[in-house]
């Protein structure tokens, strides 16, 4: 059983301010794997007070500098990808293959990412008699969830890192074995005392406190709406930045081609990856109308296909994060069959043959119509639901029919329509044909969040912004 009982501060590994732990429930077997140490108020101000105390040195550090740094952390944090993995598919379920594929493959592409963008990133601009100067926005504390550990702690320290910027960073009690890795990886890779700090616990305990400081110049938080809201909150007499990843409900647009078959198969999916635990997951896939009855046939195959099961085993899926998350999964599948949706794959209770662990069946909801609780609600979970739409404008209409704003999905064999269906769509992020790029802006319109995640965009967040008027040309040009 693992235990991690310090936290990360100051550059050294030091003992709470009280003696309380948190459990971690490994939900493939509902049993306790862990616990970590559970954070206070008390320790957050130390935590926050060793970022102040490095940030004029660190944000004074040469582009150099930061880059060693970066590199050494990519160095250290290659060594740990096999650790990283285990400890994922433990805390979270994620399936082997996932966890040492994608999961830990996502921070290493932020990190390499981070490293690009830093060696020719611009910190100053001459604009007439005005020099334009980036500068790092100060301390910042750092909220992320359970779902994709790596790829959202590596979204906010690495860009945090490349500007100058301190932090101290909170991992999801859920998943909180990843965060103490990584931050092992960080320690090992020699950061100055005070750049990053840890601190473990939950969101009363530790995010309540850090969003809140009146030390802490920027939170960057992801998670759900409800909680993204309490940040908010807490943050505003203090009238520090605060950015945010927040839930979503990503349309999936299918055009009417040939393509179609192949694209509700692909659609299914990329819903199921991760056990259906992703805020820019495809969840309301739009079918023409007509074809329909195809669109249930070719998903029921693409249904059957996704195996359930140890995440330590060869299956597409293993379990979702938590017993709570998986009665609220449980009430909004039941909830779909009570409004009237085709269930054509899936269901209640668990798959046969697991009477144990957090285990939900791959689940496809057919002629959903827009105002089901199915289509309104983040259901966070491998449940997929189809609509039907008689045109393209239509479609639109109905992609852009909720208040989330994330993530959107164009989907077919004429790229010229995809591109102009993309455009309408009100998403921070529309992938065409399943593109993918580490440098894309990550963030959403509406309830989904603000700010943006991913590649120099990333950046932006963590830069104030400053005019030096009468500068006058660089090096006394004229």
């Amino acid at each position: 059983m693992r235990e991690y009982l310090k936290f990360y501060i100051g550059g050294r590994w030091t003992d709470p301010a009280e003696s309380g732990t948190l459990d971690v429930v490994n939900p493939a077997t509902e049993e306790v794997c862990g616990r970590v140490a559970a954070g206070t108020a008390a320790d957050v101000d130390r935590a926050v007070a060793a970022a102040r105390d490095a940030f004029p040195a660190w944000a004074a550090s040469t582009r150099e500098e930061r880059l060693d740094l970066l590199r050494r952390i990519l160095d250290e944090y290659q060594k740990r990808m096999g650790d990283l993995a285990a400890v994922l598919t433990e805390e979270m379920g994620a399936p082997a293959a996932l966890a040492g594929g994608f999961q830990v493959q996502l921070g290493l592409g932020h990190l390499t990412t981070a490293i690009d963008l830093l060696e020719g990133f611009v910190f100053e601009e001459q604009r007439g008699e005005t020099l334009v100067v980036k500068e790092p926005i100060g301390v910042c504390g750092l909220i992320t969830p359970w779902n994709w550990p790596l790829n959202q702690i590596a979204v906010k320290v690495f860009p945090a890192l490349a500007t100058g910027c301190t932090m101290v960073l909170k991992p999801s009690e859920n998943s909180p074995f990843s965060g103490q890795v990584f931050a092992e990886i960080l320690d090992a890779a020699g950061v100055p005392a005070g750049v990053f700090n840890l601190v473990q616990g939950d969101g009363l305990g530790v995010g309540a406190p850090l969003s809140a400081h009146p030390d802490v110049d920027l939170v960057s938080f992801t998670g759900s709406v409800r909680a993204g809201v309490e940040v908010a909150r807490n943050a505003a007499p203090g009238v520090k930045r605060v950015t945010q990843e927040l839930g979503g409900k990503g349309p999936n647009v299918l055009l009417d081609d040939d393509a179609f078959a192949e694209n509700v198969a692909k659609g299914v999916g990329t819903m199921m990856t991760n056990s259906g635990q992703t805020c820019s997951a495809p969840s309301r896939m739009l079918v023409p109308r007509a074809r329909m009855a195809e669109a249930i046939d070719a998903a029921r195959e693409a249904a059957a296909g996704v195996t359930v099961g140890d995440p330590n085993g060869e299956f597409s899926i293993g379990p979702v994060v938590s017993g709570a998350q998986f009665e609220k999964i449980q009430a909004l599948i039941q909830k779909g069959i009570d409004e009237g949706a085709t269930l054509v794959a899936g269901g209640t209770g668990r798959p046969d043959g697991l009477d144990k662990g957090y285990f939900v069946k791959p689940t496809v909801f057919a002629d959903v119509t827009n105002d089901m609780t199915v289509a309104r609600e983040e259901i966070f979970g491998p449940v997929l639901t189809i609509l039907g739409y008689d045109d393209v404008d239509q479609a639109v209409e109905i992609a852009n029919d909720t208040e989330y704003g994330l993530a959107g999905f164009v989907a077919g064999t004429d790229l010229d329509q995809c591109r102009a269906v993309a455009r309408r769509i009100r998403a921070g992020s529309v992938a065409i044909n399943d593109g993918f790029d580490f440098h894309s802006p990550f963030g959403g319109y509406k309830k989904s969040g603000n700010g943006r995640e991913w590649g120099e965009f990333g950046f932006h967040d963590y830069l104030e912004i400053k005019g030096i008027l009468g500068h006058g040309p660089a090096d006394g040009a004229s």
